[in-house]
């Protein structure tokens, strides 16, 4: 047989696509539950006088109940109380003394952390702000009264009639006194166990002059120094909920990657091998962009599906995307929610042109609508842009 009229053979080398799952484990997600607490702290409180910081500390105790609505802002009622003290000098004699006081104040507080970096029941610190108001109840002035005496006769020791001089003090007052009372303060709490937080709290509290019996034409101030323990009430743990959060976990999203075909055809030896390398592209990528809660920030783990995204684009010029953005409706009121969803497409816009380069014409953003059903039956995973290119 003739070469050149050798019979046309062909031979397979790969005809076949894989795709494989890329090790990513597991993605832990938290949904935060309204919750009560209880504390109880002990320190010490430094009233600002007419002395060197430290020689007017006396000893502080608080009971606190407080409400967390949100991950970030609570409500707390507090009853702190113990002692106060004052202190004056005239001449070279120096009287200090101490009285009693009762102080209930209602504050809101804001957990810092939780708004910075997103909610983690689970991070070991926390730390927040507080700013409340209140009353302050203080009585057994004994001691401010001996001082004033001795103090006025030395003071007024030229009037010859000891109860014909002025006070020295000022502002002296004796029996109960009810004053307002307005209180700022920051806290950071070390987690231990699930219901269990100890914890530092810095406290000041701003009250009308003459607290400490002495007039001087400025607010008085007290600072308490707090250390305590902090109790979450709810079930330790019970499936997969915690008290003041339920965890729940699924698998990361899977990589899709497609491999190439190849085929060598071997012809009659007039003309040369051919090896033609077909690569086959996927008709749809789909991929999710989930959220945290209240949040329209892009994660670190997530922007890989949006890199995905962009390399489909870049590798099949005439495709586009569709971004549709969803809120979870069983959180926040239907406006909230809406505003809310238009964001997340929006934010995952923002990252194809901006971080990818691709254009904005071949991008359509879109959200829920009003009575749109949710895509999940997880109220977690409807925190999402679902991500179509085609």
């Amino acid at each position: 047989m003739k070469f050149n009229k050798l019979f046309l053979s062909a031979t397979l080398a790969l005809a076949s696509t894989c795709a494989f799952a890329q090790a990513a484990g597991e993605v832990v997600e938290y949904q935060f539950q309204p919750h009560w607490y209880g504390q109880a702290q002990v320190g010490l409180q430094e009233t600002l006088g007419e002395a060197s910081f430290g020689k007017l500390a006396s000893f502080n105790a608080q009971l606190a109940g407080g409400y967390n609505f949100t991950p970030v802002f609570g409500a707390r009622l507090a009853l702190n109380g113990w002692t106060s003290k004052g202190s004056m000098q005239v001449w070279n004699t120096r009287c200090t003394w101490k009285f009693n006081y009762f102080q209930p104040t209602v504050a809101i507080t804001a957990d810092l952390v939780n708004l910075l970096g997103g909610f983690n029941p689970e991070r070991k610190f926390s730390a927040g702000v507080l700013a409340g108001i209140g009353f302050n109840v203080a009585w057994n002035n004994d001691e401010a009264q001996d001082a004033n005496r001795t103090l006025s006769n030395l003071a007024y020791e030229a009037i010859e009639q000891a109860d014909k001089r002025p006070d020295a003090l000022g502002n002296l007052w004796d029996g109960s006194k009810v004053r307002f009372v307005g209180q700022f303060g920051i806290y950071g709490d070390y987690r231990v166990s699930n219901n269990v937080k100890v914890g530092i709290e810095l406290q000041a509290n701003v009250l009308p002059d003459g607290y400490n019996s002495k007039k001087a034409e400025n607010a008085d101030w007290t600072f308490n120094f707090l250390a305590g323990v902090k109790y979450t009430f709810g079930k330790s743990s019970s499936s997969n909920v915690y008290p003041g959060y339920t965890k729940t976990t699924r698998p990361a999203a899977v990589e899709a990657k497609t491999e190439y075909v190849e085929k060598i055809v071997e012809v009659p030896v007039e003309k040369i091998v051919e090896k033609i390398v077909y690569k086959e592209a996927p008709a749809v990528l789909k991929r999710n962009v989930f959220f945290k809660i209240s949040t329209t920030r892009i994660t670190q783990d997530q922007m890989y599906n949006v890199a995905e995204i962009a390399t489909f684009l870049k590798d099949n010029p005439k495709a586009t995307v569709t971004i549709t953005g969803y809120a979870d409706k069983g959180t926040g009121s239907m406006a909230l929610n809406l505003r809310l969803a238009a964001k997340r497409a929006q934010a995952v816009v923002d990252a194809l042109t901006g971080k990818f380069g691709i254009a904005a014409d071949r991008i359509v953003a879109k959200s829920m609508g009003e009575e749109e059903a949710q895509p999940f039956d997880s109220p977690i995973l409807n925190r999402v842009s679902i991500c179509v290119a085609e």
